[in-house]
């Protein structure tokens, strides 16, 4: 008699131990789609147009007090949560005042190699319109994913960097970063000194 029911719980247990496997996660990725970029000229009492994404809706000029001439321009984007800071500074004709801002510029993205897990460099030159620079795009949770600079050598020095209204978490903000790349490459392609 012990024996049959035994016989009869051994299945009973198989049958509801086996129903609540536990399986892993299948890799899934966010999926976020964001508009088509639709650029449109900057034009105002700036040494230089470009043409900006429309996404960014907000547009913040500020001054630099230590160097007169300077000023930046911020580029913001509320859905992105992000902004582009534009640092506007003359050259002056002056090679020891280009030297330094390059100086300055590099440095300043390779204060980023602590949090950052590479930095790829592009070299960019429009001799046409007599713009040269260089795009740095940073991967790891580095405080700014990209950053660039561009020059005529003689006059004119711009220089942007990228950053997010959030703590770095490179995987999460990464669509946001390459969808913002991309308008600062656009940035690059477009400036036109005056």
């Amino acid at each position: 008699m012990k024996f049959k029911r035994f016989l009869m719980l051994v299945p009973l247990t198989l049958v509801f131990a086996c129903g609540n496997d536990t399986l892993p996660k299948p890799a899934a990725f966010l999926r976020l789609e964001y508009p088509e970029a639709m650029y449109k000229k900057m034009d105002s009492d700036f040494p230089f147009t470009f043409e900006k994404n429309e996404l960014a809706t907000k547009i913040k000029a500020r001054s630099i007090a230590e160097d007169s001439g300077s000023f930046g321009l911020d580029l913001i984007y509320p859905s992105l949560k992000g902004t582009i800071y534009l640092t506007y500074k003359p050259v002056r004709n002056n090679k020891e005042r280009l030297k330094t801002l390059l100086r300055d510029s590099q440095g300043f993205t390779q204060e980023h190699t602590v949090k950052a897990d590479e930095i790829t460099e592009q070299l960019y030159a429009n001799d046409e319109r007599k713009v040269y620079g260089m795009f740095y795009e940073v991967g790891g949770n580095a405080a700014s994913q990209s950053q660039f600079y561009v020059t005529d050598s003689i006059n004119h020095f711009l220089t942007g960097s990228l950053y997010f209204y959030a703590k770095p978490n490179f995987d999460s903000i990464l669509p946001a970063a390459k969808y913002l790349q991309k308008d600062i490459q656009h940035i690059m392609e477009t400036v036109n000194w005056k």
